[in-house]
């Protein structure tokens, strides 16, 4: 195979695998409800682990997409029942180096394990508004009978 053959058939990878994601970005976003986010997929460093990425609210879930993968599945899917905002920060150390600086981090437990998510301080407001809404006639699992206020 010669040198012209080689570089043409390395071309052609590059570009069938840019086309194949953002073919999977477009099939992913096309309905809407899409946020920008970043995941923190490991806690081994103090700041680091975090990969950027996309959410799509599905009803009750949050089905986040890495932003730089082929897969046509959600990397990780949160169910709203199960979720709950243990804390909220601002990015700390190296992390503002890895996000832009209005982001918030929150986070979050769920049935599954803890789960770290950053997003833009206005995309916070949004996300706990689908976090604590339910469906009508639905209770929200965190409140009993004695939450309620007496008659």
């Amino acid at each position: 195979m010669g040198i012209v053959e080689g570089v043409g058939i390395g071309i052609a990878v590059v570009v069938g695998a840019l086309l194949i994601l953002f073919v999977r970005r477009a099939l992913v976003t096309r309905s809407g409800g899409v946020i920008r986010l970043s995941v923190r997929t490991s806690a081994m460093l103090d700041g680091r682990g975090w990969a950027p990425g996309f959410g799509r609210f599905v009803g009750d879930e949050l089905r986040l997409y890495r932003m730089f993968s082929l897969a046509l599945r959600p990397r990780r899917t949160l169910s709203r029942k199960g979720l709950a905002v243990e804390r909220r920060r601002l990015p700390e150390g190296q992390e503002r180096f890895s996000m832009p600086a209005d982001w918030i981090i929150l986070r979050c437990t769920s049935h599954r394990a803890p789960v770290e998510i950053a997003m833009a301080r206005s995309t916070v407001t949004g996300f706990l508004s689908w976090l604590e809404a339910a469906p009508p006639g639905a209770a929200s699992p965190n409140l009993t009978a004695q939450d309620w206020p007496a008659a």
